[in-house]
């Protein structure tokens, strides 16, 4: 899962990131936040290949890699280095390229024994900036296809495109900066009407309004990268804003129904109205503090860009309870609220878990929430996941992080395709 994030002053404040009027009271918030995630952070790229460890089978292994080098576009240079990989016993399953003016940037799919320094092997072939990382069984589909499989997933769902956009170029960081901040200030990046793209930094309007910034380290963006994200983002600027329509009912202990449906922008005065009915502890627990700003945030927790939200609404449709889903890398956060005359009836629990299997299916690793030690609803909803959970606290704030690796893979294909792709 990439990093899809939102610029501190243009993001919506969910947990720890407040605007500038909730800043001061969130510090605590951030602070283990902070503490927590730089302590597990993946490495930010792999520019080798790791010997075995210890105890394995060594040359009989063979391993799935990605591979990145540059060569001079010149007669037999491709030859050379598939002849160099050949070898060394590497399997060529599939290649790109991607033509830089004098250069060339080949991109292979490679099944190599284990252990093999692919490095040494291109380098003495003539390729340089040479970039590996391991690879799964979702690499094996084609270009086109994934291509084509990504823009049906932003044709459904528009909170689908940073996701797409991460699945389209590897491992990245994917930032949305509003047009205007929650601050009420106008943003600062300007892009041209075709994007930008300079070396590891890709800068493209946003269909929304505002700017959508890709970026990864160490590897540049090649033209042709820039032209299928381009033509993605475009793609979801045709359509207009959508959400799946699909909504499940939800049967509560005293034999009433409420139905569980995506929200989005387009419910913000319902969901406005369901906060002044909260009361200020159900609001403080929810937002960690005072809560006077709430209203001026709330409409970008409800954007696509940022994530996705689930409302619990009654049959006369009135909005109780709301889920949020908020991308922020391989450790997304969710987020509950629910309307005090609604409390202790499972509504919390049922959107939670709903929530968790649609990060799973979006390959999230981890998800994780940010409230207060005193909030035990909260935390009886994250036990009862009955996923391995790791609990952090400071100065009263409680990180609790559920690990997805055991959310079984039908539970997130059934929530997904009832709710969130429906």
């Amino acid at each position: 899962m990439s990093d899809v994030t939102n610029t501190p002053d243009g993001g919506p404040a969910h947990g720890h990131r407040h605007p500038a009027g909730l800043a001061a009271r969130c510090t605590a918030a951030f602070h283990a936040w902070w503490v927590r995630r730089h302590g597990h952070a993946p490495p930010a790229h792999d520019t080798g290949d790791a010997p075995p460890p210890s105890g394995a089978s060594g040359a009989s292994e063979r391993v799935l890699r990605r591979m990145r080098t540059t060569v001079r576009d010149e007669p037999g240079a491709l030859a050379a280095l598939c002849t160099a990989l050949a070898e060394r016993r590497v399997d060529i399953l599939s290649l790109q390229t991607h033509p830089l003016g004098e250069d060339t940037v080949d991109e292979f799919l490679l099944r190599a024994p284990a252990g093999t320094d692919l490095t040494a092997a291109v380098s003495h072939a003539g390729g340089t900036d040479t970039w590996t990382e391991r690879a799964d069984a979702h690499d094996l589909v084609d270009a086109p296809t994934r291509v084509l499989g990504l823009a049906a997933r932003t044709a459904t769902d528009a909170a689908e495109l940073p996701l797409a956009l991460r699945q389209l170029l590897g491992r990245c960081t994917i930032r949305s900066q509003p047009a205007v901040s929650v601050s009420g200030r106008t943003a600062e990046t300007t892009v041209p009407l075709d994007g930008s793209l300079e070396g590891t930094v890709i800068r493209l309007r946003d269909p929304e309004g505002g700017v959508l910034t890709v970026e990864r380290p160490h590897l540049p963006f090649t033209p042709t990268e820039f032209a299928r994200a381009r033509a993605l983002v475009e793609l979801d600027a045709r359509l207009g804003p959508r959400i799946p329509r699909g909504r499940d009912v939800l049967t509560l202990p005293e034999g009433s129904d409420v139905s569980v449906r995506r929200a989005d922008t387009g419910d913000l005065s319902a969901a406005l109205a369901m906060h002044e009915r909260c009361s200020p502890e159900t609001l403080r627990r929810r937002y960690h503090g005072p809560v006077g700003d709430a209203d001026r945030y709330l409409n970008h927790l409800l954007g696509p860009r940022f994530g996705r939200t689930l409302a619990a609404q009654t049959a006369s449709g009135r909005i109780v309870a709301l889920g949020h889903l908020l991308w922020d890398g391989d450790e997304t956060e969710v987020a509950l609220l629910v309307e005090d005359a609604w409390q202790r009836r499972g509504i919390g629990a049922e959107l939670l878990a709903r929530l968790v299997s649609m990060a799973a299916r979006a390959g999230c690793a981890r998800v994780y929430a940010v409230t207060q030690a005193s909030n035990t609803g909260m935390v009886a909803a994250m036990r009862g996941l009955g996923l391995p959970l790791d609990y952090q606290i400071e100065e009263g704030t409680l990180v609790i992080t559920a690990r997805l690796d055991g959310v079984p893979a039908q539970r997130a294909r059934e929530s997904g395709d009832r709710i969130g792709r429906s």
